[in-house]
């Protein structure tokens, strides 16, 4: 533990086809889609992650943008108010900034060799990026998935990159410096194996990161995680295939000796932006080490909060629909207008399956826009929706994960005509 596989530079090889330049082409590319940020800091991550294969990287942004449209991503700051619950106890911060706070952009460079040219693709060094810590081992992961629903969980995820991002655009504009990624400190101390076990935490955590991974790459210029228990390389092995390659070459995992993580902390963090607790200098006011008035880190929940448990009744107007066991349905809708709402509930008093929406492409590419999320809570009536950005063949998609059992189903699904 405690060694850290980066590299300060991507380096591709393409042919002399390119040569007007991978970013500016890309740009050109892309020249419809209405981004969030058209800054240059913003456009280049995606090129990055996909290796500067143009088409690779045009393909995942606009499945990004379509996604963002279908989900309401832009209006969420706005227009949703997260549940109390994760807003006191989801164990995640910004602290500060790192050392690397002078102004300065990514760079993007070319190097000709014969027929050839070599892009080298950096961050500057002279980037401001803000530190993001989470105190994961220290949440009651049991106690918030038992306190919200599975949407609610996922749309504060959402919630909380669109602010940290939002924060980091305003800063910039504020302080003529760019903030385009940040440094974040996973903490795993006290992380129990009662914790490790509860499955839905498992795999709300893999869906979390599959769509952070589609949507918001390049977000972090590295990642500590500290405190990682012996069991912690099992648990990442199943998180692994998930991240890309060049979030992999970014993280760094130390166990729980203190000297050594404080250490790798201190070398990209400032100690006065940085809690006692985590070998810095910063206190609260009172002289709290951990300061606690600026990071949240998670604590017991209440069972005041717990979603209350109470057997499904299916409403009058429900379809019921049959699953025999490890089957799966699919529901057509076909969207004729453009921007439709296409609305959704269901409930099950089984539990365990799979729910998903997503269309295909002319060329047969399918187009998730839900993606398959397992729905293990057999007590709370799912709902949800979308927009349907485009006049296509939408699919709901219905699957039962035991074998074993059927599975019965009542849902209702409307279009509603912008």
């Amino acid at each position: 533990m405690g060694k850290l596989v980066s590299s300060s530079s991507i380096k591709m090889v393409v042919s002399s086809e390119t040569r007007a330049g991978i970013l500016e082409q890309f740009k050109r590319n892309i020249a419809d889609c209405q981004l969030v940020d058209d800054n240059d800091d913003y456009v280049i991550k995606w090129l990055v992650v996909r290796n500067f294969d143009l088409v690779q990287a045009e393909k995942m942004l606009r499945r990004s943008v379509e996604w963002r449209r279908a989900n309401g991503v832009d209006e969420i700051l706005h227009q949703w108010s997260p549940p109390l619950v994760l807003v006191k106890y989801y164990p995640m911060s910004v602290i500060g900034n790192d050392k690397f706070s002078c102004p300065g952009k990514l760079t993007l460079k070319f190097w000709r060799k014969k027929n050839y040219f070599i892009y080298l693709f950096f961050i500057n060094e002279n980037e401001t990026v803000a530190v993001l810590i989470a105190s994961f081992g220290k949440a009651d992961w049991r106690g918030i998935l038992q306190s919200v629903t599975k949407r609610d969980y996922l749309r504060y995820v959402i919630y909380m990159a669109e602010k940290n991002y939002a924060t980091m655009r305003k800063t910039s504009l504020l302080t003529g410096k760019s903030i385009a990624h940040q440094t974040f400190i996973i903490d795993l101390d006290g992380f129990s194996m009662r914790q490790r076990t509860y499955r839905p935490f498992r795999e709300i955590g893999i869906e979390g990161i599959k769509m952070s991974e589609a949507n918001y790459p390049e977000s972090f210029r590295r990642v500590f995680i500290i405190n990682a228990p012996k069991v912690f390389t099992f648990v990442f092995s199943m998180v692994k295939p998930f991240l890309h390659q060049v979030t992999l070459d970014k993280i760094s995992v130390f166990g729980f000796d203190k000297n050594e993580w404080s250490a790798a902390l201190l070398k990209e963090i400032d100690a006065d932006q940085l809690p006692v607790y985590y070998g810095g200098t910063m206190t609260d006011p009172d002289g709290d080490p951990k300061c606690s008035s600026k990071l949240c880190m998670g604590g017991q929940v209440p069972q005041s909060y717990y979603l209350k448990v109470m057997k499904p009744i299916p409403k009058s107007y429900m379809t019921s629909l049959k699953l025999s066991g490890g089957s799966k349905t699919k529901l057509e809708y076909k969207i004729i207008q453009a921007n439709s709402m296409l609305k959704w509930e269901f409930m099950t008093q089984e539990g365990d399956i799979d729910f998903g929406i997503h269309y295909m492409e002319k060329n047969g590419e399918r187009v998730d826009l839900v993606n398959n999320k397992r729905n293990e809570n057999n007590f709370t009536l799912e709902e949800g929706e979308i927009v349907c950005t485009r006049p296509v063949l939408y699919v709901v998609e219905f699957n039962s994960y035991n074998c074993l059992r059927s599975k019965e189903i009542w849902y209702r699904i409307i279009i509603d005509f912008p």
